[in-house]
């Protein structure tokens, strides 16, 4: 018992040393024993070293064995300090000094810009910036090597004994530390990528890059997770004035924009780096609750590029569910001059709090460079080129070639988290977990190649169905099938009416994604709340729900839809479409709501029912979208790209379905979110549509209001239903989040992280005195907003992190009996 004893004691110790050769933490404090945050910590004799958090707190640790750190800030006497390799939960008293450096001045805890060496160093790199990396070059090559892994942190003996990983104990072998926070992990995913990469400076920045192969493990027949783990990580400049992190701007240290006046700069060091000599700047931000980082970086004394740089996100930074962020980056030197990207690695800490014991996963990507090329010339057209990223070539690369390919080796638990994964699937319990979570994410249950939901459309209510009960679902074989079918059945207890919708689509080429498609549903539905109208379906708006709704909601339509299309893209993220439909509209509650109309108004004969086909011709462009999946149906990785949709329609009488009217309809729809640097984003959104000919209520064009208690895009706060009648308009709806900026300045508002939100929103329309003639309804006024309606609003967002409030008022058209000129919504959303 005792050998066994020591043996396991002697295996536990040599892995626990066998990571790092000296492991650091305290907490540097003053004479007052207050917390000093952004002192700087080296190792004594190296250039390793980081920059405490806002309570002083650090983390250390190297491969090398040093025995001394030294601590300084400016204001107090450096201090070195004798270490073991084990030093933990140190607490540090630094002496508080008279003596100033001559070129700063301290006042408040912030360093004054004027005779700062440490600014004046920051503008060389302003002046340079253009004149380092591949920006020297016509044309570049390199390749890339990325590694993006998902580990559970802050692993305890609490939390291994817990019941839930009864059965599962094994996955615990692969625990591992990490060397930035000095906590425990498990990792739990990791996906390896390999690339070729093209640029062009010359005549158009042009940009080109190849997937050459792909590996991995985990989450990887769960669409929806790769999807969310791609959209986290993406490419950044620290030459940028504003580095995009989890859809928010930080301020770069780098930045000439906004970095003065957003950091304090202190130059603490210079030393020879790979042969070059190199100046090293602390940076810490003026301001807590800001999107800031705290770090430092060496820059060449001749070039003023940057050589090393880390970046951690200030834990005040108003970011939800990331407590920390780290990035680092390090340069090659070409030709003793050119600086080249060598290597990028950032850390996320997800965690639904930011306290310090709080668990939580980390999101790591490494990205590795290496083989530039500058010599190598291509024509523009290779640029628009692209290759199939889903050939499987890219996928079943063998062992031998990711050996060779890795431009940094996995460590031995990396290397196990194949191994673990393909194991933990095969535990029942571990099934029933992940099961349980994928069906919160994407509101579907799953069974053998069907998916039963979505879930969150079960119930519902409407003045109309009273209770009712909606069961669906979908094929689903592994969500990259070329072929999907989809349907769902609802009853209304009030109205004792089934409902149905069935749809399907086959894509018969991937190349250019030609599909086709078809279906018919029989529903109730809020008609009029979108301008832009499409034949989807089986969509199916909310707004029909009395449970999200208030004051009247009587005025639904039972609709009865049968359309089929045909789709192509001939171009990546443009998609051209070719449709025709047939549809029947009449009122789901005739006692309160009609949508008649006159056939032959002298003999007093009209029509309550409308059968109408029609064949419409779209075009949707999406620039810089990006999807993951090769099916029929694929994710969407980012939704802040901008959207161009262009729609006419011809409405066809008579034929064999004896259609009632013939008109021409154009709709165009815009919608752009625009960055703002550090002040938030702005979404702006732009639609425009004409019907030319005849038509009656069914087929106009509803300005959409919104009768319900939340806030929903593209939609007018003050308006009830059919308030307002067009057959042309013209609407604009901005939004601009400010994502804080306004709050963090007030002491009061600064720690509660909320966000500042400002809307505007205008419609013009009009209507023919030839559509208002046709009109027999006896509860709809045919008024268009001919003078211009708006409204405007205010807005404060990240309430306790998940919640929305709108203060909206009406600017125009406010002596309309019955109108709302004021309206507090609400809305829920998980947002960074």
């Amino acid at each position: 018992m005792k050998e066994k004893f020591i043996k396991t004691l002697l295996l536990f110790l040599i892995g626990f040393v066998g990571f790092s050769q000296v492991k650091v933490s305290g907490t540097v404090l003053d004479s007052n024993q207050e917390s000093v945050p952004f002192a700087n910590v080296v190792f004594v004799g190296s250039t390793i070293g980081t920059v405490s958090d806002e309570n002083g707190k650090f983390y250390l640790e190297a491969d090398e064995n040093y025995n001394q750190i030294e601590i300084s800030f400016l204001g107090f006497e450096n201090k070195i300090l004798d270490i073991k390799s084990r030093a933990f939960n140190l607490k540090i008293e630094l002496k508080e000094t008279s003596a100033q450096l001559k070129e700063v001045v301290i006042y408040s805890g912030k360093v004054k810009k004027k005779g700062n060496p440490a600014i004046a160093i920051l503008k060389k790199i302003w002046a340079k910036k253009r004149q380092n990396g591949v920006y020297l070059f016509d044309q570049y090559q390199y390749e890339k090597y990325e590694k993006l892994e998902f580990d559970m942190n802050n692993i305890d003996s609490l939390l291994m004994n817990r019941k839930i990983f009864n059965g599962m104990e094994f996955i615990f072998n692969s625990i591992d530390t990490s060397r930035i926070t000095g906590k425990a992990f498990l990792p739990i995913f990791i996906n390896e990528s390999v690339y070729k990469s093209y640029g062009k400076n010359k005549g158009g920045k042009k940009l080109r890059e190849d997937l050459v192969a792909n590996k991995n493990s985990g989450f990887n027949s769960n669409q929806n997770v790769i999807a969310f783990i791609k959209d986290l990580y993406v490419d950044y400049n620290i030459y940028d004035s504003y580095i995009k992190i989890f859809d928010k701007s930080f301020v770069s240290p780098i930045s000439k924009a906004s970095g003065v006046s957003t950091y304090n700069y202190v130059l603490t060091d210079s030393a020879y780096i790979d042969n070059k000599w190199c100046y090293n700047i602390l940076y810490y931000p003026r301001r807590k609750s800001e999107l800031t980082f705290k770090g430092d970086f060496w820059v060449n004394d001749t070039t003023f590029a940057v050589k090393e740089i880390n970046m951690q996100a200030t834990r005040s930074a108003n970011i939800n569910w990331v407590k920390d962020i780290y990035i680092e980056q390090e340069f090659n030197v070409l030709n003793d001059s050119v600086f080249l990207l060598k290597r990028d690695y950032m850390l996320s800490d997800f965690s639904i709090n930011k306290k310090d014991k709080s668990k939580g996963l980390y999101g790591k990507r490494t990205t590795m460079y290496n083989n530039y090329n500058f010599d190598s010339i291509k024509k523009d057209h290779f640029y628009s080129k692209e290759i199939d990223v889903y050939d499987e070539k890219i996928y079943n690369k063998k062992d031998d070639y990711w050996a060779a390919s890795r431009q940094e080796k996995l460590n031995k638990n990396e290397k196990g988290i194949y191994k673990m994964l393909d194991t933990l699937t095969k535990v029942p319990k571990f099934k029933r977990i992940y099961n349980l979570i994928s069906i919160l994410g994407s509101g579907y249950i799953e069974f053998n190649n069907f998916d039963y939901g979505p879930i969150y459309s079960t119930i519902g209510k409407n003045d109309v169905e009273g209770w009712r009960v909606r069961v669906g679902g979908r094929t689903y074989i592994d969500g990259n099938e070329p072929w999907r079918i989809q349907g769902y059945t609802a009853y209304g207890f009030k109205d004792q009416q089934f409902k149905y919708g069935i749809s399907g689509k086959w894509m018969v080429n991937p190349k250019n994604r030609l599909t086709f498609g078809g279906g018919n549903r029989r529903d109730i539905e809020q008609i009029g709340v979108s301008l832009t109208t499409t034949n989807d379906v089986l969509g199916r708006s909310f707004a029909s729900s009395a449970v999200f709704a208030s004051g009247d909601n009587s005025k639904l339509t039972s609709i009865n839809l049968s359309s089929a299309y045909m789709s192509i893209e001939p171009k990546k993220n443009l998609e051209l479409k070719l449709g025709a439909s047939y549809r029947t509209l009449k009122s789901a509650s005739p006692n309160t709501f009609n949508l008649d109309y006159w056939v032959d108004k002298t003999n007093g004969i009209k029509k309550s029912e409308l059968a109408q086909t029609e064949v419409d011709v779209s075009l949707k462009y999406t620039p810089n979208r990006k999807t993951i999946g090769y099916g029929v149906e694929r994710n969407e990785v980012s939704s802040t790209y901008s959207t161009l949709f262009l729609n006419y329609t011809k409405g066809i009488k008579g034929g064999g379905l004896d259609s009632d009217f013939s008109y021409d309809k154009i709709q165009l729809y815009y919608r752009q979110p625009i960055l703002i640097g550090g002040f938030g984003r702005m979404f702006a959104t732009v639609e425009a549509g004409k019907t030319f000919g005849e038509v009656p209520l069914g087929l106009l064009n509803v300005v959409p209001g919104n009768q319900s208690y939340f806030t929903i895009e593209n939609t007018y706060a003050l308006l009830d239903y059919y308030e307002f009648i067009t057959d042309q308009y013209a609407s604009v709806h901005l939004e601009h989040n400010f994502n804080g900026r306004l709050f963090s300045r007030l002491p009061l508002l600064r720690k509660l992280n909320l966000r500042e939100i400002v809307t505007v929103k205008g419609v013009w329309g009009d209507i023919s005195n030839e559509n208002i003639a046709l009109n027999a309804s006896t509860n709809i006024n045919y008024v268009a907003p001919k003078n211009g309606y708006y409204e405007y609003g205010v807005g404060i967002g990240n309430i306790f992190k998940v919640f929305r409030l709108d203060f909206t008022w009406r600017g125009s058209y406010k002596n309309i009996p019955g109108a709302d000129n004021f309206a507090i919504k609400g809305a829920f959303g998980f947002h960074f």
